[in-house]
């Protein structure tokens, strides 16, 4: 079939015992963000530092994870699980929201009281002094941590980690001038997307679909309407002539970032950082979209709507120009993901194809296929 490329195949969207090997196999193995540090009390808002003795109690791909820092405000995380018996060290119901953050000076467990430091090493195992125990045998399992841009990130096997800005790279240098780190959450959107993860993150990667999904965004950046195929998306995407950001007028009384070089100023990037977040910047804010596969077929997103600290502290300050555009563009994208997922159940459907506007989406068949051990699949396989 010339001209196109056969995208991933069907099972990858609909397959749920695939969706679990994903999960296990790839998932599971990448460093995956989880969240902003402040909202997970683990900085104040606005300053990168990490405040010390802080425990966090996080998801990660459906494994409870506790996140620490001790009294030197080093970072730690844990699998939630005791050495001993295997009670998790803090009770989460998942009928229940997550214990929220909480200044901790020791880990102990609600069943035998074993009690473990804030670096997951074992302090104290009641009734055990009769024995020999080499409690360096018995800390709690690590988990990978690292932050950047202000996200916590996590990794399940730290010993095949590699170091956190290898993994990103290259989006920490293509984006340095965006004071990610110390921007504040001004506005928050969460969804419930009936469809799988990589529909979403590849629906985000290309902009074919702009123009007949999107009228208002291609109204605000006309080269959209023709579905993006001639953006030079390392200089950032050109607005209408008057307009500068992503908002409904296209301008804002909201100061740019500072340091933006001269096409930052006046137009907007987005970057794809695998797995899960999804970054869209304009001139004065950030809206980061942070992805949680669910199931096969639903995922959770958290879109955060981020501004510089000054902007948000002032009296006057209102993100609604930007949150009711993103909300509008979000709900867009959302319908037609969930229309694709309800389409590929279909008997009809065995696996779709990659037009050459959509070169940009091959790019979840180049990251997810050798991770899985397995190829992409020839032009024609049907």
């Amino acid at each position: 079939m010339t001209g196109l490329q056969a995208a991933l195949p069907r099972e990858h969207y609909v397959d749920a015992a695939l969706h679990d090997v994903e999960r296990d196999r790839v998932l599971s193995r990448e460093w995956t963000c989880i969240g902003r540090l402040d909202d997970l009390g683990l900085t104040a808002p606005g300053v990168p530092a990490l405040l010390p003795e802080r425990l966090a109690v996080v998801d990660l791909h459906g494994e409870s994870v506790l996140v620490t820092t001790d009294a030197h405000g080093a970072a730690h995380a844990f699998f939630n699980v005791c050495r001993h018996r295997g009670s998790q060290v803090v009770p989460v119901d998942p009928a229940l929201q997550a214990p929220a953050p909480c200044t901790a000076r020791s880990l102990r467990c609600p069943y035998h009281s074993w009690t473990y430091a804030l670096d997951g090493s074992l302090l104290h195992a009641p009734h055990t002094d009769e024995i020999d125990l080499d409690r360096s045998l018995f800390a709690l399992h690590p988990v990978g941590i690292d932050t950047w841009g202000g996200w916590l990130w996590l990794h399940g096997d730290p010993a095949s980690a590699p170091p956190l800005l290898e993994s990103l790279a290259p989006v920490p240098r293509k984006v340095h001038r965006y004071p990610l780190d110390t921007l504040v959450l001004g506005g928050r959107l969460r969804y419930e997307v009936a469809a799988n993860w990589k529909v979403i993150a590849e629906n985000y990667n290309e902009c074919y679909h702009c123009g007949p999904v999107h009228p208002e965004l291609s109204r605000l950046v006309p080269a959209f309407a023709g579905g993006g195929s001639d953006l030079t998306w390392d200089d950032g995407v050109p607005h209408r002539d008057g307009a500068w950001t992503f908002t409904i007028s296209g301008t804002s009384d909201r100061s740019p970032f500072p340091d933006l070089d001269e096409f930052e100023q006046v137009r907007h990037k987005g970057e794809l950082v695998y797995p899960n977040l999804l970054l869209s910047l304009s001139a004065e804010h950030v809206a980061a979209f942070v992805l949680r596969p669910v199931a096969v077929d639903r995922t959770e997103v958290v879109c955060d709507l981020l501004f510089a600290a000054d902007e948000v502290a002032k009296a006057s300050f209102d993100p609604s120009d930007a949150v009711e555009l993103w909300d509008l563009t979000n709900l867009q994208d959302w319908r037609i993901c969930e229309s694709v997922q309800r389409g590929m159940t279909s008997r009809a459907y065995s696996g779709g194809w990659y037009a050459p506007m959509e070169d940009a989406s091959l790019d979840i068949r180049r990251w997810l296929l050798p991770r899985l051990g397995t190829t992409a699949p020839e032009a024609g396989d049907d």
